[in-house]
């Protein structure tokens, strides 16, 4: 099924949204719990997503994406970004080890995120057909596909990604310094990877396989 440039923002709006900010608050809810209260202060700790919105990275990128996909063709790996909430991990009780759990947060929270639409695409599917059932398998389906992609692309051990904290709070003191020095580095590192297309071909296997396996579990049949 084809659809124009509006009904993919229709579709897509909601899931994007709230993967991308809920991602970030999710970040600030376990730094709070591990002792630093800077995005509680700054109410970061917030299921508003106007709270969260970055104009760039969250309208104005996933808008591109979805634009270029509708008028160049292919399917485009939608993702975008939040205003990162601010993390103090020296105020964090034990900034080497619950460094992991605040970065572990986010990919946690869209792997969450990616499941609820499952559950809102099976009642979908199990419901007679009326005026909102498609709507909702539509966005449901989305859904799924847009977390996983932000729940695999953040995963990547690259600085200033979750993957990259994650990797710092797992490496030995003297390899975690070193390997945190290059995160001036990541950002770089991932617009190279992103306009040479080897970020579509490392994403890709994993994110399909992830959906896969949530279609397995419930046998949505995607």
């Amino acid at each position: 099924m084809e659809f124009n440039i509006v009904q993919k923002i229709a579709i897509y709006a909601l899931p994007v949204i709230f993967a991308i900010t809920l991602h970030e608050a999710a970040h600030g809810y376990v730094a709070r719990h591990f002792g630093d209260s800077t995005a509680h202060r700054l109410g970061r700790i917030s299921l508003n997503p106007l709270r969260h919105i970055d104009l760039v990275g969250t309208i104005a990128v996933p808008l591109v994406i979805l634009l270029m996909s509708s008028f160049f063709g292919g399917s485009g790996m939608l993702f975008g970004w939040a205003k990162p909430v601010p993390v103090n991990f020296n105020a964090l009780r034990n900034p080497k080890r619950d460094m992991f759990w605040v970065a572990a947060a986010g990919p946690a929270a869209n792997l969450a995120m990616a499941i609820g639409w499952a559950l809102v695409l099976k009642i979908a599917l199990s419901t007679p057909q009326n005026m909102f059932t498609l709507p909702a398998s539509l966005m449901a389906e989305a859904g799924i596909a847009v977390n996983v992609v932000l729940m695999v692309l953040n995963l990547l051990p690259i600085l200033p990604l979750d993957g990259g904290r994650i990797a710092v709070s797992l490496l030995p003191e003297r390899l975690a310094l070193h390997f945190a020095r290059l995160e001036p580095l990541g950002f770089p590192i991932l617009l190279v990877l992103l306009f040479t297309n080897l970020l579509g071909v490392m994403l890709n296997p994993i994110v399909h396989a992830s959906i896969m396996a949530i279609d397995t579990v419930f046998q949505l049949g995607l």
